[in-house]
C-alpha cells in the first residue's frame, strides 16, 4: 500500500515472474525506508543507472550544507557536539567537543577519527567514565544495530574492537531498562572532582537525496542537570 502497487504485483516481483521497473524500485526502496546507497545497489541489480548521487562533502556544490552544519555546531556552544560520517568517523565538531575531549591521545585525533573509539580507548575518554560498563556496550549494540540494518564490513570490525576494549557487560537485573543511559564523565582535571552527566540525541537529514549527506549524523551531547550545564559553560570560558 505504501509504494501504491498490489500485493499481487509484489508477490509477482518476488517469485521472478514480473520484472520492476526504475519507479517502482525506488518506491519499494522508499517504502522499506532502504537507505539511499543500497537503493541505487537494486537500481543496477535491476540493469539501470543509479539515481542518487554520492558527491564528495568537500565539493563546491555542497557548500550551503557545510554552512549550516557549522552554524548547528557553532549554535549548540557551549555544549560539544559533532558531525560523523556512517562510520562514526569524525566529519566536524565544535569546540566544546575539543575541550571534553582534553587529554586523550594524539593518535587518535589521526584521521580518520573515530568518535566511537574515541570514547571507549584506554587512552581515550574510558578512563574518564563512570559508568563504562553501561556505556560501553550502548556504543557497541548502536554499532551492532546498524551493521545489522545496512552491512558493511569496517562497521562489523569496529564493533569487534570496541568489544576487545569494553569491560564485561553488566548483568541484567530484573529493574534493567536499557543502556542508553546518561554518559556519566570525569572531570579531566584530577583536582576538580565533580562529574559531568550527559545525555545524547542523534539528528540526520530527512530529506537527503545524496548519498553523503543522508549518511551524516549530528551527535550533540546535552546537559542531563545544572551542574553540567554549568561545568560545561565554565571550561569553554576558560
Amino acid at each position: 500500500m505504501r509504494a501504491g502497487t498490489t500485493q499481487r504485483h509484489v508477490s509477482f516481483i518476488e517469485s521472478g515472474r514480473s520484472t520492476p521497473g526504475r519507479s517502482m524500485i525506488i518506491r519499494l526502496g522508499e517504502s522499506l525506508e532502504v537507505p539511499i546507497r543500497e537503493r541505487n545497489e537494486l537500481l543496477l541489480a535491476a540493469g539501470f543507472a543509479p539515481v542518487y548521487p554520492q558527491t564528495r562533502l568537500d565539493d563546491p556544490q555542497l557548500e550551503p550544507i557545510r554552512t549550516a552544519l557549522e552554524r548547528i555546531l557553532h549554535g549548540h556552544l557551549p555544549y560539544p557536539a559533532v558531525v560523523v560520517d556512517r562510520h562514526g568517523d569524525l566529519v566536524s565538531a565544535n569546540t566544546a567537543f575539543h575541550v571534553l575531549t582534553a587529554g586523550v591521545a594524539p593518535h587518535l585525533f589521526v584521521p580518520p577519527v573515530s568518535v566511537p573509539r574515541m570514547l571507549l580507548h584506554p587512552q581515550g575518554l574510558a578512563p574518564r567514565i563512570v559508568n563504562l560498563d553501561e556505556w560501553a556496550w550502548h556504543i557497541i549494540d548502536r554499532i551492532k544495530d546498524e551493521s545489522a540494518r545496512n552491512p558493511d564490513d569496517q562497521l562489523q570490525r569496529l564493533a569487534c574492537e570496541l568489544t576487545d576494549l569494553a569491560p564485561s557487560r553488566p548483568r541484567e537485573s530484573p529493574e534493567h531498562l536499557g543502556f542508553a543511559v546518561p554518559l556519566r564523565l570525569r572531570a579531566h582535571d584530577p583536582a576538580d572532582d565533580r562529574e559531568l552527566t550527559l545525555i545524547t540525541t542523534l539528528t540526520h537529514f530527512g530529506t537527503a537525496i545524496d548519498v553523503t549527506i543522508a549518511e551524516l549524523r549530528l551527535e550533540a551531547f546535552l546537559p542531563a542537570d545544572q551542574t553540567t550545564s554549568a561545568m560545561l559553560a565554565e571550561l569553554l570560558e576558560r
